[in-house]
């Protein structure tokens, strides 16, 4: 239950984070899109950080439905975990949209009306989700866990900026971002094609770190709850 409460209570605050940071920098920089990104991406990259330091040491701070997917893909954590951490990862995410709504003094709900599902978009986020997945596994292969949570944090502060989509690279939190109609939602009709593509992605970075990083015939699998919880 307590690592069921940090992934629920970390996937909250990266949503509050991403979202709140986008209706901040709306709201300081009205009209100037160029420099809204740089304002989100900055506190998402910083936040992300703090978050994985915050609830590591208890779930591994996975925040993010592939990865959790993908960890038990590897061995590194049970299947029956793993289908508990998912709805605490996306019940966490909602919450997360509603509590930056209303830290706002914004509706609690407000639906999404950015429509982002071009063919350019989606292909974004399988390259972001890839990445995102080889890094935190390259890590766990090579004996580099306290590194974790800055890799992750800039990595995901500079793909805001080299994938059209500007990185969701999460199922979660594309479901989260629905509730929230800001500078960092995603309309409804967009989030099954954008949660494909991360699926896709998730499987291509699998694929991408067997190749990359095969295990050794007496070296066990890489375990990403544990490799975050070292970090």
């Amino acid at each position: 239950m307590r690592r069921l409460i940090a992934e629920a209570l970390g996937s909250a605050l990266l949503t509050a984070l991403v979202v709140g940071s986008g209706i901040a920098a709306q709201q300081l920089s009205p009209g100037q899109t160029g420099l809204q990104l740089v304002e989100n991406a900055a506190a998402t990259a910083v936040g992300l950080y703090a978050i994985i330091l915050m609830v590591g040491p208890v779930s591994g701070a996975h925040l993010n439905p592939v990865v959790t997917v993908v960890d038990a893909a590897f061995g590194g954590l049970p299947w029956r975990d793993a289908a508990a951490y998912l709805p605490a990862q996306i019940a966490g995410c909602v919450g997360g949209a509603v509590l930056a709504n209303l830290m706002f003094a914004r509706s609690a709900v407000s639906i999404a009306a950015h429509h982002r599902a071009s063919g350019a978009h989606l292909l974004a986020e399988v390259v972001a989700t890839a990445g995102l997945i080889l890094l935190i596994f390259s890590l766990a292969r090579t004996g580099r866990g306290e590194r974790a949570p800055a890799g992750v944090g800039a990595y995901i502060g500079a793909a805001y900026w080299f994938t059209s989509s500007t990185s969701f690279a999460n199922p979660a939190i594309s479901v989260g971002r629905m509730f929230s109609d800001t500078f960092a939602g995603i309309a409804p009709a967009s989030v099954p094609a954008f949660i494909a593509a991360q699926l896709a992605g998730g499987t291509l970075g699998y694929g991408l770190v067997r190749l990359l990083y095969p295990a050794g015939p007496a070296e066990p699998e890489p375990d990403a709850e544990a490799l975050l919880s070292r970090s």
